[in-house]
């Protein structure tokens, strides 16, 4: 598979998903329908699908503009606010972009309809992208989204769920929010060796979800290291202190 990331508005991205076996294109949170169609064209494929990762305005705010330049899309979405969709899907329900496999993740908190794509190219050779996960507000790199309808709980099971992945899985986030974020791990996690050189080198997208593992306090909420810095036990509540204190954070 090829990803192309389309940088929009302020810091977010849309993503130009192709399977390179038939040509055939999804547009991932296309806000900004002329960068994702400019991008359709320099790369000379035909978009047939809209994945839409939540119903915000910032993802999703560019589908019915997108559908009036592209007859016949079809616009997936898990959440009954997404504008223009042609399919609901949830948890566990594929689907096909070209060849390339599509799974749905459930992954509520952020809002309460939010999903991930785990995507897998079945024809990639070894040195080919072979998977990857398309995962909007919920995880970014080195930091997780706000938990605006959801909890803690949910956003652990989501990281979990996430987590759980191949380790060679490609991040692809909804927002350039790497260096904050990194910058809170540093003083969460200070210890962390692999923190300081992911924040040395810039690390944007795709992040892996090995690097995530290893880098990202959400994603280590079962870590003394952790623990010690939220002064909680349980995953859930370190989850919860890790937020508040990320909320307060100015760097």
């Amino acid at each position: 598979m090829k990803v192309v990331p389309v940088k929009c508005l302020s810091d977010n991205y849309a993503y130009l998903l192709i399977d390179p076996a038939t040509q055939q294109a999804a547009a991932v949170d296309p806000v900004q329908p002329e960068r994702v169609l400019q991008a359709v064209r320099e790369h000379q494929c035909r978009l047939t699908t809209v994945l839409t990762t939540h119903h915000h305005a910032d993802h999703a705010g560019g589908n019915e503009e997108l559908v009036k330049h592209r007859t016949n899309l079809h616009v997936y979405g898990g959440d009954a606010r997404i504008p223009a969709a042609t399919h609901s899907v949830q948890d566990g329900d594929t689907f096909t972009v070209g060849e390339l496999q599509v799974c749905v993740l459930a992954t509520p908190c952020h809002t309460s309809g939010h999903i991930c794509y785990y995507v897998t190219d079945p024809n990639a050779s070894e040195e080919q992208e072979k998977r990857a996960v398309f995962t909007g507000d919920t995880l970014f790199v080195g930091g997780c989204g706000r938990f605006f309808e959801g909890t803690a709980t949910q956003m652990l099971a989501a990281l979990d769920k996430l987590g759980a992945l191949p380790t060679d899985t490609r991040v692809y986030c909804g927002h350039e929010y790497t260096r904050a974020n990194l910058q809170f791990a540093l003083a969460v996690d200070a210890d962390n060796e692999k923190v300081r050189f992911a924040e040395s080198t810039s690390c944007t997208v795709p992040s892996t979800i090995a690097s995530e593992l290893a880098c990202n306090p959400f994603m280590r909420t079962r870590e003394p290291a952790l623990q010690q810095a939220t002064g909680k036990q349980d995953a859930v509540q370190v989850m919860a202190e890790l937020r508040e204190q990320k909320n307060r954070f100015r760097g």
